[in-house]
């Protein structure tokens, strides 16, 4: 094989391999995710299958062992003020450092395996950050002259 025939076998080689890990990189990081309302109705569609559902940590259903980094709780709705009814959540274990901001009533989006024994193992745990903007009502909101007299 010639010299130049060389190179193109070798360009050829590195092309494919950067274009296979791209692929693979974005096929793995492009999974879907399903809110817990699309969740639970299918379930048991995802016996033993990984899968990422997102939802709200439930109020007073956090365990959290930091001696052994085992942390177990239930991810409900997102609707506010709902109480959880029997069967409306999932109940979630992850062993590892626990998440930053990870909170009761925080958005989470876990990914692992569920299991048929209504258990979501999770291998990541993703928290969401408040994005609530609320404006200032007429009442708090300065005016104009409030805010020249303050300087």
């Amino acid at each position: 094989m010639t010299k130049k025939g060389q190179f193109f076998l070798g360009i050829a080689c590195v092309v494919g391999a950067v274009g296979y890990l791209m692929y693979t990189g974005i096929r793995e990081t492009s999974l879907y995710y399903l809110t817990i309302e699309e969740f639970l109705p299918k379930r048991a569609d995802f016996s033993n299958e990984g899968v990422r559902v997102a939802g709200r940590v439930q109020a007073g259903t956090i365990n959290w062992d930091p001696k052994d980094l085992r942390l177990s709780f239930s991810l409900g709705s997102f609707k506010e003020g709902e109480t959880p009814a029997a069967g409306s959540g999932v109940l979630v274990r992850y062993q590892g450092i626990l998440p930053d901001m990870f909170a009761e009533g925080r958005d989470v989006i876990v990914e692992g395996r569920y299991h048929p024994t209504d258990v979501l193992e999770a291998k990541t745990i993703m928290t969401s950050c408040p994005s609530k903007y609320e404006p200032a009502t007429d009442e708090q909101a300065p005016t104009a002259g409030q805010q020249a007299s303050a300087r």
